[in-house]
């Protein structure tokens, strides 16, 4: 995107309210729909637009996980392990996107898609299901957060992507305790991102306060639609959600060198 310019705040708010409403949906930031809009229709550069990214999921990650934690849908344990590693792997991962070759990333962005997808298909939690938290859990629980700590801080998406596949089929949790306690570990993640992000000058955070306010608005309403929604057919409208914008993102790269 070119520094001078300034996106349109209507654009911003449309694209903030969506991402907020699928936040609140499927328990992740948001980032992972957000990144490749933000590149595709407002012109950002991949390394500003994953670190807009993370500025903007603060706003819903809080409202959000308020409407799961309300209904009694946050492994409060759990999401403070996550977020002990993912703090730490913010700053690595926003180290690593100012030294990062833009190229790769978009391929590495597509790859980590087109994982998600196929997880989903495996991954049929039960509602009733709960997380058993011991030494060696809580300590794996670490490294999950660790690991998608470096994976918000490079990719611009806030990790929930990661660890609600990964807490329902590892952690034995249910959709909605995986959704409702990825969001709360967000919350020091997208804190830490930022930061990481902002010193290095690949966030703008105009446009981020402008998607995040927006994004607050919605991400309630979608904690609520996510209650009376099977955890199948979410996985199912979660996978193919993900495949439009993976299938947009592999066209958009390869029509040039057609």
């Amino acid at each position: 995107m070119n520094q001078t310019a300034r996106p349109s705040l209507i654009i911003l708010a449309l694209l903030g309210a969506a991402t907020g409403l699928l936040s609140g949906l499927f328990g992740i930031g948001g980032g992972v729909i957000l990144v490749p809009m933000l590149v595709m229709i407002l012109g950002f550069q991949q390394r500003l637009a994953a670190g807009t990214s993370v500025a903007a999921i603060l706003p819903a990650a809080v409202v959000g996980g308020i409407g799961y934690a309300v209904q009694g849908n946050v492994d409060w344990l759990a999401a403070v392990l996550l977020a002990v590693g993912i703090v730490v792997g913010a700053q690595i991962g926003s180290y690593l996107l100012s030294r990062v070759p833009t190229g790769f990333l978009r391929w590495m962005f597509m790859a980590f898609l087109l994982g998600i997808v196929i997880s989903l298909w495996f991954v049929v939690p039960q509602r009733d299901a709960a997380i058993e938290i011991t030494v060696l859990s809580g300590a794996l629980l670490v490294v999950t957060g660790l690991v998608t700590g470096v994976l918000s801080g490079l990719l611009g998406v806030g990790g929930g992507v990661i660890v609600v596949p990964v807490l329902m089929f590892f952690f034995g949790a249910s959709d909605l305790v995986a959704k409702g306690t990825s969001l709360i570990m967000l919350i020091p993640g997208s804190i830490s991102g930022t930061i990481g992000n902002t010193r290095r000058r690949n966030v703008d955070l105009r446009s981020a306060l402008v998607l995040g306010i927006a994004a607050s608005i919605l991400s309630p309403l979608g904690s609520v639609i996510a209650t009376h929604i099977p955890p199948f057919w979410s996985n199912v409208a979660f996978s193919l959600l993900l495949a439009f914008v993976l299938g947009q993102m592999v066209w958009k790269t390869l029509r040039p060198k057609r």
